[in-house]
Order: structure tokens, then sequence, then C-alpha cells
């Protein structure tokens, strides 16, 4: 069996490494931290989160439930045995600890004698390796430049943004409440804190973002494109005074105990680490300059004495132009001996990328052992990510989330949401089952 050489060791290059690994192939995963930092890193740990520390929702018959319990079900490792070890409490949510996750992910797979690591910088893709490409948004130059060469077409930018972090400590608690929206939880407890808005200090707060000084882009403003499902806070509020309140800011659900009433917006604070040291800002991604975020937002109720960890930045994204280019095994149509995986293929989110990184580390596993790569089910969350990837228009090309509209619809939908939801998940979890007895 040839080795499989695999560029990046984020969360798609990892979960990629393993499922060769266990499919009786050998490794070899390219990380080029510590001896080359990206603007986002801060660590030297594979999988290391730059963003949130959320891994999305657990609530059964959801979408990014489904994709999850997907990933379970083929022996993900990230999914499957580090995230449950690594689980802080937040609501419906998987949330993890980001320094446990990461340095669980990096002693399992320095542990694997399968994977061997190197870290060096990857900077030509030769034609005598299968490669998968799993260099995620932050893809250094040279390597972008040589994806360009491979792939006959210029490099893809868009801006995506983090949010920022804050000291527990720093938290006033006499003014913000632990809820969670309409009292949902795993186990009954309230995992957010929330920081309430009256009217007036909404409408202070709004001036004072509006009126903040960005940073600069790195290329021209004309070529920003951001995803729509990660806006910083400052696009979403110029499209309108109440749009902050209808959406990150959204008060539903939740009551002020100390006026008994909805407030009339609301910042939602996530836990942080499994000690509840910090607290991430939810949805509140942000380009102020760094002075700038430190003012505006210590005018959230309950943050005025906050201690920032970590301040919002904007960082590049970059992607390929997956439908022009990939078959659904994430295998290059002129090039099939390439893959790629993760957010640089083009879908959005941790466990997207997670779910990638397994795809092509299975194809890529069977063409080095000589086998075709097959395409999972398009019933399945699984099929129905690359089918997007690979067959989107590719004019109008965006990266994406897992959804159900990205799944096939059923032929007779129930009228009721859920029961409609749950029958697409108990059809992609059948036809996921049917595929693995046919090809396992």
């Amino acid at each position: 069996m040839r080795e499989v050489h695999i560029v990046g060791g984020g969360l798609a290059g990892c979960e990629a490494a393993w499922q060769v690994a266990r499919a009786g192939g050998r490794a070899v995963l390219y990380e080029m931290r510590p001896l080359r930092q990206t603007p986002a890193h801060k660590t030297s740990d594979l999988a290391e989160l730059v963003c949130s520390n959320s891994l999305k929702t657990e609530q059964q018959n959801s979408a990014p439930w489904l994709l999850k319990e997907e990933l379970r079900r083929l022996g993900s490792l990230l999914i499957g045995e580090i995230a449950p070890r690594a689980r802080v409490p937040a609501g419906h949510a998987l949330t993890v600890d980001r320094e446990i996750f990461a340095a669980e992910i990096t002693r399992a797979i320095a542990a694997e004698p399968a994977i061997e690591i190197r870290r060096e910088e990857v900077t030509n893709l030769d034609d005598d390796h299968i490669w998968i490409i799993a260099s995620g948004p932050l893809t250094a130059d040279a390597l972008a430049q040589e994806i360009a060469r491979v792939t006959g077409s210029n490099r893809l930018f868009f801006y995506d943004s983090i949010s920022p972090i804050i000291d527990a400590e720093s938290i006033d608690t006499t003014i913000a409440f632990r809820a969670s929206r309409y009292d949902k939880s795993l186990d009954g407890t309230a995992d957010y804190l929330n920081c309430p808005f009256n009217k007036e200090q909404y409408e202070a707060f709004l001036d004072a973002l509006l009126a903040a000084a960005s940073v600069p882009a790195h290329i021209e403003e004309d070529h920003t494109r951001y995803f729509e499902a990660c806006l910083p806070i400052e696009e979403i509020a110029r499209r309108g005074r109440d749009t902050l309140r209808f959406g990150p800011m959204k008060p539903m659900g939740l009551i002020d105990p100390r006026t008994g009433r909805r407030p009339w917006a609301v910042v939602q604070l996530r836990q942080e680490d499994a000690r509840a040291g910090s607290y991430n800002l939810v949805g509140f991604q942000n380009h102020m300059r760094f002075g700038d975020q430190q003012r505006v937002l210590r005018m959230i109720p309950g943050l005025e004495h906050a201690e920032f960890l970590r301040f919002g930045q904007v960082h590049r994204n970059t992607y390929i132009n997956g439908p022009a280019l990939l078959a659904p095994t994430l295998q290059m149509r002129t090039r099939p001996e390439i893959f790629f995986a993760g957010q640089i293929s083009g879908v959005e989110g941790y466990v997207e990328s997670i779910a990638t990184g397994l795809i092509a580390g299975r194809a890529a596993a069977a063409l080095a052992g000589g086998d075709t790569p097959r395409a999972f089910p398009r019933e399945t969350a699984m099929g129905s990510l690359t089918t997007y990837v690979s067959g989107a228009d590719p004019l109008n090309y965006q990266p994406a989330n897992i959804t159900f509209d990205l799944l096939p619809k059923l032929e007779n939908p129930p009228r009721d949401k859920r029961v409609r939801y749950a029958e697409v998940c108990r059809r992609a979890l059948a036809a996921l089952e049917e595929y693995l007895c046919a090809h396992v």
C-alpha cells in the first residue's frame, strides 16, 4: 500500500490521517507550525481551534447532529473519541475545552505508529505521492501558489472572523445572569451567561459600534467577501438598527431576573474551558481595532470591567472552487491522486471540516490500496455535503455548512417540520448502515 501524504495538521488533516491508519495504510502528516506560525494560531498543537470552541448542536434530528452522528458511526477520532473527553457545558451544543481537545488529538496522532508527523512546510505537490490537501483557511502563500498551479485557477479569498474571549472573573454577575434560552440544556443547568440591555443601552452601544475604527483589509475592500453565517457584528449592524437584536443579540426565551421581563437585547457568553475560567461572546466576531473593541464591548452591561484574553479579529480564508475541480470523493478530476479536505475544499465549520477529512482519508486509503474510492450515499449528510462541494454552481460558489437544504427532499414530506426532519435523519442513517454493510 502506498503512503498517503497529508498537508495540514488541523481538524481535517488529523481526521484524514487517523482514517488512513485505521484502514491499514500509512500516513505522513505535515504541519508547518511551530517552524512557521499563522496569524491566528497560538500553539504548536495539532487541531488547534482558533474561532469558536463549539462543535454545534447535539439536539437530535437537527442537521449538525446528523453529521456528527454519522461521524460517530464511521469511527471518527475527533468527534467520536476526543470531543466527549474535552466537553464543557453549553446547553445542547457540543462545546469543548480547546486546550484539552487539541492536546488529546495531538497525543493520539503522535502515538499512532502508522502516522508520521513531519514539522515542515510543503511547497510542492509532486506527481509521485497521493496527497490530501487540508491546509486550512490560512494556507501559506507558497503552498497556495502551488495549489493555484495544480488546479489551474487563481486563489479565492473571503474574510472570516473570530469572537473575543474574556476572563470570567471580570464579569459582573450581579448584572449578567445565568440561563439557557427557554431553559433548554442537556442536564437542566443554565449554561450561558447573559448580558441584558434596555433600549437606551442598546442604542448607545449600536452608535458606538458603528462609529468604531476597523482594522484595514489586507486586500481591496471591493474584494472583501464575508461568509453569511459568520458576519462581523459591524457588518450586521450596518444592515439596520434592529438587525443585531434579531440576530446574535436576540433576547427571545430569556428573562432578566432583576426586572422579571425580557430584555431589549442580550449578549450571550459561552464557557470557554473546563474550569469556567473564561467565556467567549457568542456570535460577536468583529474587525474593530483593539482599542475601540475594548471600549465598545465594555459598554455591554456586566462587562464594564471586562479583561480580554483575546480580541476578535478577521483573518483570510482560502478555498478552491470545488464544483469546478472535485469529484464527490473529494479527488481532483484531472489529478485523482490529489484530494482536498477541510475549509480549503469549500466547506465551512469545524464538524464539516472533520467530515471532509474522514471522507478524504477513507478515499485516499482505498486509492493507496489499489481500490476505487466510493462516494457516500446522497441521502447521508456526508454524501450531501460532498455533492454540494463537487456539484454546486461553480460561478456562484460559496462555502457551506451542513443544512437540511443540502439533503435530498422526501417524496411525500410530512407537514410537521420536526417529523419531517426526523424522517430525513432516519433515512440518512439507514443509507449509511447499508453503505457500511456493502463496503466495509
